[in-house]
């Protein structure tokens, strides 16, 4: 190996010495923590002032506002979509903190100090994510991170095949597999257009690993959607794009509102080797770690986020 030398270093309040090391010629970068203190630290980079757009961000108990705020606090400006849900399908705890949606969101990115654009879109729409996209570039000019969390919620579709109703298939189908395809067909030209590589996130499920009964359409719609992860990972590599989706397990969002938390406790210690639900901030630091330099060379993967549910899956 070449010499290094190093270009970064650090000492924080406990005695941390941090530093970062650049391998002769600039061929990598390798980031090593020492530590002379109590607790170690590490602080993912190569996030700043990048843009990051995340979809389906604006449920106060939601994942997408868990990683478009984890986003922010790296550095990124932020661009939040919605459906445009009424307010009142909003849920009750919504309602009395008078949450606005993604107006709310775009709010608390604003208050960590970085740039935040709020927009409806349909996922499901091509030409409506043709029109983000107009957005999007005339407000930022550009677009480094793509995270595609919006997801169809459950109506009718969590029942046996020979009784799931088309038109409930082709929702969950249409949101949660049609939708991602459309984002990363447009946003993935443009980043290619761009020259300047990035990442692309599918927000999925351990569901379309686990493919259980009763699940037709979720779960092939979240099988699929590995599928384009993996297709699109090969397809963009030569660009420096990143392509990966995050398969969370169960986490405590208003999505699992439609059983009671003791159902849910009967569930999880069945089920989850870690004994507890996920924090939708969980999932947030891995989409994270995959924007960063650090998560720089991987690509492809689908990572179970699930306190151990899927093991070795």
């Amino acid at each position: 190996m070449a010499p290094a030398a190093f270009n970064k270093f650090r000492v924080n309040a406990r005695g941390l010495v941090a530093c970062s090391l650049q391998v002769a010629g600039g061929f990598s970068r390798l980031f090593k923590s020492y530590w002379f203190g109590e607790i170690m630290s590490y602080e993912l980079t190569g996030m700043e002032n990048k843009v990051a757009l995340v979809t389906g961000a604006g449920r106060m108990r939601g994942i997408g506002r868990a990683i478009a705020l984890e986003l922010a606090r790296a550095g990124c400006d932020i661009v939040i979509t919605g459906s445009g849900r009424p307010v009142e399908s909003y849920p009750d705890d919504e309602k009395v903190a008078g949450w606005r949606d993604i107006n709310s969101v775009a709010d608390e990115v604003r208050a960590l100090g970085r740039r935040a654009l709020a927009l409806v879109s349909n996922v499901a729409d091509l030409d409506s994510v043709y029109k983000l996209a107009d957005s999007v570039f005339a407000e930022f000019g550009r677009t480094d991170f793509v995270i595609n969390n919006a997801g169809a919620a459950r109506a009718g579709d969590r029942v046996p095949v020979v009784e799931l109703a088309p038109d409930a298939w082709r929702k969950i189908i249409d949101v949660n597999l049609n939708g991602s395809f459309y984002m990363s067909k447009v946003f993935g030209a443009k980043m290619i257009e761009q020259g300047q590589g990035g990442a692309i996130i599918n927000i999925s499920s351990i569901g379309g690993k686990l493919m259980a009964p009763t699940t037709a359409a979720y779960a092939a719609s979240k099988a699929g959607l590995h599928a384009l992860t993996c297709a699109m990972a090969g397809e963009v590599g030569e660009h420096n794009i990143r392509v990966n989706a995050v398969c969370p397990g169960i986490v405590m969002t208003s999505r699992l509102d439609d059983m009671s938390p003791e159902q849910w406790e009967g569930i999880i210690n069945s089920y989850v080797p870690l004994k507890r639900a996920g924090q939708p901030e969980s999932i947030g630091s891995m989409v994270a770690y995959l924007c960063s330099e650090q998560g720089s060379w991987v690509s492809g993967q689908l990572y179970s986020v699930d306190g151990g549910q899927l093991a070795g899956r």
